[in-house]
């Protein structure tokens, strides 16, 4: 009889070191929401979460509908992060909708709008095809910043029906989905609805003018509430519990 072959099993570190600790590895093909209310640094724990990816030879896509893709390039290089471009790929969903007159590049490609959710599909999906197929990447981390600000141009039920091909994808490919969400800014049956496809959440909770941070349901794990700044250490991005 031949030997068996062990299946290549993907995990992923989240890249928020307290959450990390408690959680271990996250296995590949987990779909996770990020949600919490504005102004609580959601951008640098998304980035946080490209980088730690980037930083272990991962490949990293951004789908981001409030920042242009240059934009982004800038914030890391501000920060003195070091990343491999040819293994990130922004899809700019901002510069068009702008007017900004851009064209693609090797590692931003632009889509008209957030509204456009066919187009924003199509981008991800040459990423995705250019680092699994192409490029020979084994693990692959996707980030759509934000999911709210595309319900805000399409309803309910055609953002479920893209998020449903993707987070499929995601699972079938043994990669990792983050999905960010505003806090309180949708009704209970929309957050409800869009639940159903994820696999656990990172929640961000305000009190006091302090801000707390937990995941719930991955690998049927939760932590406990742990109260963050986000903190620049030697050129490094941080989740700093106080």
């Amino acid at each position: 009889m031949a030997p068996q072959v062990k299946k290549y099993m993907a995990e992923y570190k989240l890249g928020i070191s307290e959450l990390d600790k408690i959680l271990g590895d996250t296995k590949g093909g987990s779909n996770i929401m990020l949600t919490g209310p504005a102004m609580c640094k959601k951008d640098a724990l998304v980035y946080n979460i490209l980088y730690a990816g980037l930083t272990r030879g991962e490949s990293a896509i951004l789908v981001t509908t409030e920042e242009t893709g240059g934009s982004v390039l800038k914030w890391f290089k501000q920060h003195e992060l070091e990343i491999n471009r040819k293994r990130f790929g922004i899809v700019d969903c901002v510069s068009t909708s702008l007017g900004i007159r851009v064209s693609d590049t090797p590692n931003i490609k632009m889509a008209p709008s957030p509204l456009d959710i066919t187009g924003v599909g199509v981008k991800i999906s040459q990423f995705l095809e250019q680092f699994r197929t192409k490029d020979t990447v084994r693990k692959t981390r996707l980030i759509i910043n934000s999911l709210s600000t595309m319900l805000m141009y399409s309803n309910l039920q055609t953002v479920f029906r893209f998020l449903h091909v993707f987070t499929g994808r995601i699972k079938a490919a043994d990669a990792l989905g983050v999905y960010v969400v505003e806090a309180g800014m949708h009704d209970d049956k929309t957050v409800a609805t869009l639940k159903k496809l994820f696999d656990g959440a990172i929640e961000i909770k305000e009190e006091n003018d302090k801000f707390s941070i937990r995941a719930t349901g991955l690998d049927a794990k939760s932590t406990r509430w742990i109260k963050y700044n986000v903190d620049r250490t030697e050129s490094i991005m941080q989740i700093k519990v106080v």
